[in-house]
C-alpha cells in the first residue's frame, strides 16, 4: 500500500462497535487487498457472546430511540449524508482497497449510498397513520410504530450502499440495529458506524459485529425473542437458511437474494444504445452484482453487430489495481470467486460456446479475470442458470420473442431484467411478461434510492428504497375506539 492508503486504513478502528464503544475480542481476522492478496488490516472477530452483547445494547436503546422525535432522527441522517459526501474520496479509496473495484466506481457508490440517508431523512418526518369511522359508526385509529431491534446483514460487493439502504430506513423509523457486514469487506461498515456516531446517533442504536463465524453469531440472535426484524442481502442459498431459522420466532424478514438477469435486445433496438446499456448492466462492479446482466438474448438480425460492438467495448476496458488512474476493471473479490468464474466459462466453451474475447486466467498476483465475451452459447450450459458474478458476457440468439421471454423467465430468480426495443407497444407488453421485480427499459441501470428495489420468486421478499422502503421497519397498530 502507498502511504496515503495505509493512513486511510489505519484511521479506521478495527474493534466491534457495541453500545457506542469500540470493543476488542482477543481474536482477529485478516482483510485482504484482492489486487495483491496482501493483508491490509486485522479486524476483531466476534463470537456468539459478542453478538448477544450487541443485541443487548440494541434492546437497551430501543425504547428511548423509538420515542425520539422524527425531526431529530431526520437531522442525524441528513448530517451523516453530508459527512459521507464530504469524505467521498477518502472512503472510496478504503472501499477499493478491501473490495477491488476501481476508485471511480467506489466514489460513485459513496454518492449513491449517501442518497439513501438523504432520502430517508425526508421520509422520517412523513410517517403517518389514519383516523376514520367504521361502517357501524365507531372510530378507528391506525398508527405506525417501529418494529423493534433489527439484525441487518450486508454483502461484500457494495459494502456501503447495501448498508445505508437498510440503516437509513431503520433509523428513520426509530429502530435499533445489530449490523453484520461481510467478513471480506468489514472496514467500510466500521467507517460508516463512526460517521453515524459523529452525526449524533446515540450509543446502542447502531451496533456492528464483524465475524468469520456468521452462523455461530447470527443463529442465536434469530432465536432470541427480543429481535424483531431481519434484513439480509446475499445469496439465495443463505437466504433460505435464514428464513427457516427466522420462522421459529416469526421474525419480520426482508430478503434481497440472488439474480440471473436477462438482457433482451429486440430486432428493432438501437444497437449502439443497447451496447451502452449492456456495458453498464454487465461491467458495473466488475460484474459482481446481483443486478448484473447475466444472460444476453439478442435477436438474430442484430446479433453479430451487437456481439462485435460489445467485444470491442469490453476489450477496451483497462484492467488493473482499482486505485490506479484509468483502471476500469479491478480484481475479483477472491481466488474462490475467480475460480468459479473461470470454471463457468470453461464449461460453456466445452458445451459449444465460442470465445470472442478473454476467457483465460492471467498470470501474476491478484484475483484478476479479464473481460470476456462468449458467443453461440447453448442455453443448457451451467453459466446460463447460475449467477456469474464476474466480467463475462454470454450471448444467446433468438428469432421469436415468445421464445426469448420463455428463456428469460426460465430461472428460479426474478430480481431484474433489461429490455431494449424502440417499439412502445412491444416495450410494455414484454416488460409485463418478464418475471422480475424490476425492469430496465432501454437503460442498463435500475438502482435508484427513490425507487422500490427487490425481486420476485427466489430473488427475495420485500422492497428496499423508495417510499415503501420504510414500511419494512414499521408495524401497523389499530385502535378501536368507542366514545
Amino acid at each position: 500500500m502507498q502511504d496515503n492508503e495505509k493512513a486511510i486504513v489505519e484511521a479506521v478502528g478495527t474493534g466491534l462497535r457495541i453500545g457506542g464503544k469500540s470493543q476488542d475480542t482477543g481474536r482477529t481476522f485478516p482483510v485482504e487487498d484482492p489486487s495483491t492478496g496482501d493483508t491490509i488490516a486485522h479486524v476483531a472477530d466476534a463470537g456468539p457472546d459478542e453478538g448477544r452483547a450487541a443485541l443487548d445494547a440494541a434492546v437497551a436503546a430501543a425504547d428511548e430511540w423509538a420515542a425520539t422525535p422524527p425531526r431529530q432522527r431526520s437531522e442525524i441522517l441528513r448530517r451523516a449524508f453530508e459527512i459521507l459526501v464530504e469524505r467521498r474520496d477518502e472512503l472510496a479509496v478504503l472501499m477499493t482497497l478491501e473490495m477491488g473495484k476501481s476508485v471511480t466506481e467506489s466514489a460513485a457508490e459513496v454518492t449513491y449510498a449517501a442518497e439513501f440517508f438523504r432520502w430517508f431523512s425526508e421520509e422520517a418526518v412523513r410517517i403517518s397513520g389514519d383516523f376514520a369511522t367504521d361502517p357501524s359508526g365507531k372510530r378507528m385509529i391506525v398508527m405506525r410504530r417501529p418494529v423493534g431491534p433489527c439484525l441487518l446483514i450486508t454483502p461484500w460487493n457494495m459494502p456501503l450502499s447495501m448498508g445505508t439502504r437498510k440503516i437509513g430506513p431503520a433509523i428513520a423509523a426509530g429502530c435499533t440495529m445489530v449490523v453484520k457486514p461481510a467478513d471480506l469487506t468489514p472496514l467500510t461498515m466500521l467507517y460508516l458506524a463512526d460517521v453515524l456516531a459523529e452525526a449524533g446517533l446515540p450509543a446502542g442504536v447502531l451496533n456492528v459485529v464483524t465475524t468469520t463465524d456468521p452462523g455461530g453469531v447470527v443463529e442465536p440472535l434469530l432465536r432470541d425473542p427480543r429481535l424483531r426484524k431481519l434484513s439480509f442481502t446475499g445469496s439465495t442459498a443463505v437466504g433460505r437458511t435464514l428464513l427457516a431459522q427466522a420462522a421459529d420466532t416469526v421474525l419480520r424478514t426482508s430478503m434481497e437474494l440472488g439474480g440471473n438477469a436477462p438482457f433482451i435486445v429486440c430486432a428493432d433496438a438501437d444497437v449502439d444504445k443497447a451496447v451502452d446499456g449492456a456495458m453498464v448492466a454487465k461491467m458495473r462492479i466488475i460484474g459482481e452484482a446481483c443486478v448484473a446482466a447475466n444472460r444476453f438474448y439478442v435477436h438474430a438480425d442484430v446479433a453479430e453487430e451487437f456481439t462485435a460492438k460489445m467485444t470491442e467495448r469490453m476489450g477496451a476496458q483497462t484492467v488493473g489495481r482499482g486505485t490506479e488512474e484509468g483502471v476500469q476493471v479491478g480484481p475479483l473479490i477472491s481466488g474462490v470467486q475467480r475460480d468459479k468464474v473461470a470454471g463457468l466459462v470453461s464449461e460453456a466453451v466445452s458445451d459449444g460456446a465460442t470465445v470472442r474475447l478473454g476467457g483465460e486466467v492471467p498470470d501474476g498476483e491478484g484475483y484478476y479475470y479479464p473481460p470476456t465475451v462468449l458467443a453461440d452459447v447453448p442455453p443448457s450450459t451451467r453459466l446460463a442458470h447460475e449467477e456469474i458474478f464476474g466480467p463475462v458476457a454470454p450471448i444467446f440468439t433468438f428469432t421469436d420473442e415468445d421464445e426469448a421471454i420463455r428463456l428469460a423467465n426460465d430461472t428460479e430468480y426474478g430480481l431484474v431484467a433489461f429490455l431494449y426495443t424502440q417499439d412502445l407497444r412491444r416495450a410494455f407488453e414484454l416488460s409485463e411478461r418478464l418475471d422480475a421485480g424490476m425492469v430496465g427499459l432501454n437503460q442498463g441501470m435500475v438502482s435508484n434510492p427513490a425507487a422500490p428495489f427487490g425481486g420476485v420468486k427466489q430473488s427475495g421478499l420485500g422492497r428496499e428504497g423508495g417510499r415503501v422502503g420504510i414500511d419494512e421497519y414499521l408495524e401497523t397498530k389499530y385502535l378501536a375506539v368507542t366514545l
